[in-house]
């Protein structure tokens, strides 16, 4: 079992480090740039890339990146016009000086705990070690809030960042006591038979902010035209992508089973994308509780609705 699932996260990692290394800078000056990691949390801008091409003969290039590190460099030196990414990483990179404007989410829900499964309450992980993808997290936040659910703090359990692709079997091989990270790789770990979900992001934080579409200034300045009709093409593919459509848009994507898709887009949906002031509002609140940063931009300063 344990050969099986280390092969597995070796062929996943070694699938997005050569992505990454193949990725283009450059392209038509027409066309949109946009970075993604390749995660079920990136489907909306993936399927909406080929209709918005079909329908006024935008052609949005998509851009792979192997982690968020790779995809934030490019997003903030202006190398790609826009991306799918952590909305509190962008929040950072906007309270730092960037130009960016956060103008759509990327889906709602889609998260989970998962824990080893001698693990039954969020009491059971003081003292245990967790994994995160990044301190600039959604992630990171549920992480907190199941812990809260025990009168726990992170300062209760240790926490370690680790790739996405890593989690599964680390959780395996005892390396972690559990983790929460993008989709699919909680479906993994629970395909698998190594972890079970001790809670979903509903559960813990409702309407909760994940994953967001964001635009360079540079670019909505630049080219506001083509800035509205690609978040009005993107939100109008995540109002299409019902479970079917969803698992078909991320089989041309991704290397991943049936199983894994079926399970993890249980969690996830892509409709009403809008970014409300109430949800971000909360989530500003988290990030300051949290610890994630002491001033998070406003609302007005980050989020672009009107175009």
């Amino acid at each position: 079992m344990k050969r099986r699932i280390l092969t597995a996260a070796l062929t996943l990692t070694l699938a997005l480090s050569s992505a990454s290394c193949g990725k283009k800078d450059e392209s038509d000056a027409n066309g949109i740039k946009i970075a993604y990691l390749p995660i079920t949390h990136s489907l909306a801008v993936l399927e909406e890339a080929e209709e918005l091409e079909k329908e006024s003969g935008l052609k949005v290039e998509l851009i792979k990146y192997g982690s968020w590190n790779e995809l934030l460099d490019a997003l903030n030196s202006n190398r790609v016009d826009g991306a799918s990414v952590l909305i509190e990483l962008a929040m950072k990179s906007k309270q730092e000086g960037i130009g960016i404007k956060a103008v759509a989410l990327g889906h709602h829900d889609g998260n989970v705990i998962v824990v080893a499964n001698d693990i039954s309450s969020a009491a059971d992980l003081k003292g245990k070690t967790f994994a995160i993808p990044h301190r600039q997290s959604s992630h990171n936040i549920l992480l907190n809030d199941a812990l809260a659910t025990a009168g726990l703090t992170v300062d209760d359990v240790k926490v370690t960042e680790l790739a996405p692709t890593e989690m599964p079997s680390a959780l395996a091989s005892g390396q972690i006591d559990g983790y929460c990270v993008a989709e699919p790789f909680g479906a993994m770990g629970v395909n698998l038979g190594v972890g079970k979900v001790l809670f979903s992001s509903e559960e813990l934080w409702k309407d909760s902010l994940c994953c967001g579409l964001v635009l360079t200034d540079k670019f909505i300045n630049e080219r506001t035209d083509d800035a509205k009709s690609f978040v009005e093409s993107y939100k109008k593919a995540g109002n299409s992508l019902d479970k079917a459509k969803a698992k078909a848009t991320a089989k041309k994507y991704f290397s991943q089973s049936d199983e894994v898709l079926d399970i993890s887009l249980q969690w996830i949906s892509y409709n009403d994308l809008d970014i409300t002031e109430e949800e971000y509002n909360t989530l500003a609140e988290k990030v300051k509780e949290y610890g994630l940063s002491d001033n998070p931009p406003t609302y007005s300063e980050f989020v672009k609705n009107d175009f």
